[in-house]
């Protein structure tokens, strides 16, 4: 679904074509003030009114400690891969590359940024080649060097490229956060860790701030292709950033925003306040073609009083944009509602909605993967077995492949479905990593109407009452959206 109707309007208009839908369970019982929804945002045809690819801009930041020669194929890898992402650029993107150590250099140009052509490639990987590992870290003053350079292009569709090996010690913890909260919203970045020397939380910081995605490599040999394959990924980025805007009717109050997928990833402290009712959040550059999810909860204030058995509106959800070329967003897309509906019909307000329970899966699969990483990393093995016992059986409900993929180095899988396992003896550094890094790493939302139908109606069967919270949850759930235990199979 696109936002716009008229084909001959679409044609000609500047603005791209989204949507978003919002998912809930309206009903609650008298009393309860805390309302929750799930978004999906879609973008489709995004590239139909550009005549020529957007302008853009990359700027790969690397490593450059001395830890990076330890063992010296990681300083190899990284020249590799800066060389593979060079060769990825389009002709005429705009492009740099950062030396990372207790300060930024700019490697290639020697200022400000390049367009990208047959001889500035080879000129910037012949100064990629001669990069040598010897400093410290302080990655917030790599990523102000990149904002100051993408600064030159306002309008372009501006990426980066962060690689380390370490963890960020050259800099305060408060320095990267006031930098990060100057680069929010002015480029996206992905950051990449290699080795087993660096932080899964700071690197998830950097691309949860910075609308990118956060991982590490298994070996640093595959690093040139990860980088390529970001690179490519990035030049195929149409519009430059979308901002998700809630409109919040008095009384109504924000609590919490939660990317959910791709990445599966909290953005409260991204949102900003445009008004005294209205907040915003941005999601970062667009492809052609993408849908991305998100889950919202609201507060309704106690003293707010509202008649029972109403749809009540809370807030607004609508859709703005910056089109290549611009840097003003421009509402796009038909604006949707989050209500609330006060029932005495506790059939209808004890209901979960299939996508919001899916959601609260995935925040308990989040925890369960981070609970293990820390208490292996305190060497407390029964307690990372339990914790990861609980990830495999939760990620098995979802289906999240990618999650027990990761998780496979680790542990022994004995049952899967009864969350059984055990560890294994020769866990690596970089696997652990991995699987911490596997916390962020959302699965779409089921397939589900707009809304729950009352349960005399029967839409996926009968409901099913959860055997350890009590829960009632619909019949198209398979597991508790309240506490994630999996749920009796429903009667034929």
């Amino acid at each position: 679904m696109v936002a716009e109707t008229n084909a001959e309007h679409e044609t000609l208009s500047p603005r791209p074509g989204f949507a978003v839908r919002a998912y809930q369970n309206r009903y609650l019982p008298l009393g309860a003030r805390d309302v929750s929804a799930f978004l999906t945002v879609t973008g489709q045809g995004l590239a139909a009114h550009l005549a020529t690819p957007p302008e853009a801009a990359e700027i790969v930041m690397i490593d450059c400690s001395g830890s990076m020669s330890m063992p010296a194929t990681k300083i190899a890898a990284a020249r590799r891969a800066v060389a593979a992402a060079v060769d990825t650029l389009r002709d005429g993107v705009f492009f740099a590359i950062i030396e990372g150590t207790g300060r930024a250099r700019p490697v290639y140009p020697a200022t400000g940024l390049v367009r990208a052509d047959e001889r500035t490639r080879a000129e910037a990987k012949r100064a990629a080649a001669r990069l040598v590992a010897s400093g410290g870290t302080a990655m917030g003053n790599w990523l102000a060097l990149a904002r100051e350079l993408f600064a030159t292009r306002p309008t372009a569709i501006r990426h980066a490229l962060l690689l380390t090996d370490g963890q960020n010690v050259g800099e305060q913890p408060q320095h990267l956060d006031r930098v990060l909260a100057e680069c929010a919203g002015q480029f996206v970045c992905d950051a990449r860790g290699i080795g087993g020397d660096w932080e899964p939380r700071e690197l998830q910081r950097i691309a949860t701030v910075l609308n990118g995605h956060a991982d590490g490599l298994r070996r640093p040999a595959d690093l040139a292709d990860d980088f390529r394959q970001l690179t490519e990924a990035a030049m195929g980025k149409v519009v430059p950033n979308l901002f998700v805007r809630l409109r919040l009717t008095p009384g109504t109050r924000l609590r919490f925003v939660r990317e959910a997928f791709p990445a599966n990833v909290d953005l409260t402290d991204q949102v900003t306040q445009l008004d005294e009712r209205t907040v915003e959040f941005g999601t970062g550059s667009w492809p052609e073609q993408d849908t991305r999810e998100y889950f919202v909860g609201l507060t309704v204030d106690p003293d707010t009083d509202h008649p029972v058995g109403e749809d009540i509106q809370l807030a607004l959800v609508s859709l703005a944009a910056t089109t290549a070329g611009t840097t003003e967003p421009h509402a796009v897309g038909t604006p949707d509602s989050i209500e609330a509906h006060w029932t005495h019909d506790a059939a209808l307000s004890s209901r979960v909605h299939p996508k919001v329970a899916h959601q609260n899966g995935q925040e308990e699969l989040h925890t369960a993967l981070m609970a293990g990483f820390d208490a292996f990393d305190r060497d407390q093995r029964a307690q990372a077995e339990h914790h990861w016992g609980r990830a495999v059986r939760l990620a098995t409900l979802a289906g999240n492949a990618e999650v027990l993929v990761r998780l496979d180095p680790l542990v022994t899988v004995v049952d899967a479905a009864g969350g059984v396992v055990r560890l294994r003896d020769d866990v690596r550094r970089e696997d652990l990593l991995r699987a911490a890094m596997s916390s962020v790493i959302g699965t779409r939302s089921p397939q589900a109407s707009d809304e729950l139908a009352h349960p005399d109606h029967g839409v996926g069967g009968p409901d099913r009452t959860c055997a350890h919270c009590g829960r009632i949850c619909p019949g198209t759930a398979s597991y508790c959206g309240a506490c994630g235990t999996p749920l009796p199979e429903a009667a034929p």
